[in-house]
């Protein structure tokens, strides 16, 4: 009657063959038929085999050979260089005086972890990713609900409105299409993504089994671990689903808004913007093929350091000399400004009741125009200096300020203010680096209609923009744009389509990207000389002030239907 021992003999097939096994390498943790341990000899012929009968065999780890002396086994593992080492290398050969540990020590750290990372997985990982998977699936059919819901609701609004009624309820129905477009689309992506990493991280668990159970120190040596990347992707989605409210007051108005879409219609069916809304309206724009230079304003700024326009005919200008002048699109001077110091102006902008604010950097204030005078609204940190500023629809104020450091340059960053607290500063990404480069030169700020801050960075030439909650979403070098100079950002703006235009001083153009940044066009053809400041009136043409010459152009690239 066979034995226990002898019948688990005969049930082991030879690693090289499909005949029982009856002999086995213990250097090499190889099961062998006797006619194969020849075979396996003459295979691996610069190495030494312990070979031995099958039931005397010894689990051990398996050494590799080594790559710098044939027939030589590492039995240790080169802590300096992360490679296994023999005897000879560590005598005479490169890891001399190298500090060494045995290879099991090694194999048995290398499987902790690898132990330690698939109890993570298995335990919290998936039991997470699973949970946000149900969550998902939900949303899905949430987000569908939803958008239907504000489809029927703007279909029972427009039976109240009359002719001219039917381009606004175009423009809501378009923008509720895109958002649930966009938002279906977001969930989609990260569906799939959560699926995907169960699908890899159960691939994973049974790989890391696999590892667990190998002697082979070259298998598990090769382990790279995932965990970092499963950890780190676990997000919560942020989506944008626009409120819809409407007003109805018999025999006044009509009013609705969709997100940040607002109208009213008045007793004479005639539509009209709120004040403070972007450029939404129940007008369709578009890109014109050829733009045109409406008019050349001549004025008495060189070079013209700022342009913010108020209204559709005026601006505020600025340059070297302190003073701040409002002029119209013909070049009549309306006001006069004078700063409080002989130096010290930096930006302006105007709030949406169009009052001017300036920043003063030697004073580190921040202040607003009221009866010619400037009044403070607030000053900036202790040692930290206002430059370029951005006044929001919300009625918010972005500036960029900053510091001289220890390596005599300076440190930029933006701080979003309401009133004379401060609500948020962006200065660092997810990662902890410096969004913004180091650098004596300003930050142009605008806001878009999404709520992103779009920012030209003159220190590293490029386009940084952030959403309203100081994460960034992406960065335009110019390259795509195909010029033959490199980019040199200054002035930046948005316009009614939430397509970004910003000037390039360097090229003497201005780049128009999409609010993904998606590059579309450049506007080259209407002589910019070293274009530098930029902003946008209420009909939506762009005004550019150079930094070469006292003229500003007025130029027109939209039309609508």
């Amino acid at each position: 009657m066979a034995t226990s021992d002898s019948w688990v003999q005969d049930s082991v097939t030879c690693d090289l063959c499909d005949n029982p096994t009856q002999q086995f390498c213990n250097s090499c943790q190889v099961s062998l038929c006797d006619t194969c341990v020849k075979k396996h000899r003459e295979d691996f012929s610069s190495l030494s085999h312990d070979i031995v009968p099958f039931l005397d065999r010894k689990i051990q780890l398996v050494c590799p050979e080594c790559q710098h002396h044939p027939g030589q086994r590492c039995k240790a593992n080169c802590l300096q260089c992360c490679v296994p080492v023999c005897f000879k290398c560590v005598i005479s050969g490169p890891h001399e005086k190298h500090k060494l540990e045995e290879l099991t020590k090694t194999h048995e750290k290398r499987t902790q972890r690898i132990a330690a990372d698939t109890d993570e997985i298995k335990s919290e990982l998936i039991p997470k990713y699973q949970g946000k998977n149900i969550t998902y699936e939900s949303s899905v059919s949430e987000t569908h609900t939803q958008f239907v819901d504000l489809l029927n609701e703007s279909t029972k609004l427009r039976q109240l409105w009359h002719q001219e009624v039917d381009n606004i309820f175009d423009k809501i129905d378009s923008i509720s299409q895109s958002h649930r477009k966009e938002n279906l689309n977001v969930l989609h992506t990260y569906h799939n993504k959560i699926k995907k990493l169960i699908f890899e991280m159960n691939k994973i668990v049974e790989q890391n089994e696999k590892l667990l159970k190998s002697k082979n120190f070259s298998e598990v040596n090769k382990y790279n671990s995932k965990l970092k990347e499963f950890r780190d992707f676990l997000h919560n989605v942020d989506l944008k689903l626009p409120s819809f409210n409407s007003k109805i007051e018999q025999g006044k108005e009509l009013s609705i808004e969709f997100g940040d879409y607002r109208a009213i219609l008045n007793q004479m069916l005639q539509t009209s913007l709120l004040a403070d809304f972007p450029p939404c309206i129940s007008r369709i724009w578009e890109q014109m093929d050829k733009v045109r230079v409406t008019t050349t304003i001549s004025t008495e700024y060189k070079p013209l350091l700022g342009v913010a326009c108020v209204g559709e005919a005026e601006a505020w200008i600025f340059g070297e000399n302190q003073t701040i002048t409002r002029i119209d699109i013909h070049g009549i001077v309306k006001n006069t400004v004078t700063n409080r110091g002989k130096t010290g102006l930096s930006g302006i902008s105007v709030t949406r009741e169009r009052e001017l604010m300036q920043s003063d950097r030697d004073r580190r204030t921040v202040n607003i125009v009221r009866n010619g005078m400037p009044e403070i609204c607030f000053t900036t940190p202790e040692d930290w200096s206002p430059k370029r500023l951005c006044c929001s629809r919300s009625g918010e104020i972005f500036v960029h300020i900053c510091k001289l450091n220890i390596r005599a340059t300076y440190t930029n960053k933006i701080i979003r203010y309401q009133g004379q607290s401060i609500q948020q500063e962006i200065c660092n990404d997810r990662h902890g680096n410096r969004i913004f480069k180091d650098g004596s030169d300003s930050l142009f700020i605008t806001e878009n209609n999404n709520g992103d801050i779009c920012v030209s960075d003159t220190n590293a030439n490029t386009v940084v923009v952030v959403d309203k909650w100081g994460r960034v979403q992406y960065s335009y070098d110019g390259i795509s744009a195909k010029k033959k100079g490199l980019f040199h950002p200054r002035g930046i703006v948005t316009d009614v389509l939430s397509n970004i235009i910003v000037a390039d001083i360097n090229n003497e153009c201005l780049h128009i990207l999409d609010h993904n940044g998606l590059f579309l066009r450049c506007i080259d053809d209407c002589k910019l000389e070293k274009p530098f400041a930029l902003s946008v009136d209420s009909d939506w043409r762009l005004w550019v002030g150079f930094s070469n010459s006292r003229k500003i152009r007025v130029i027109e690239y939209l039309k609508n239907e």
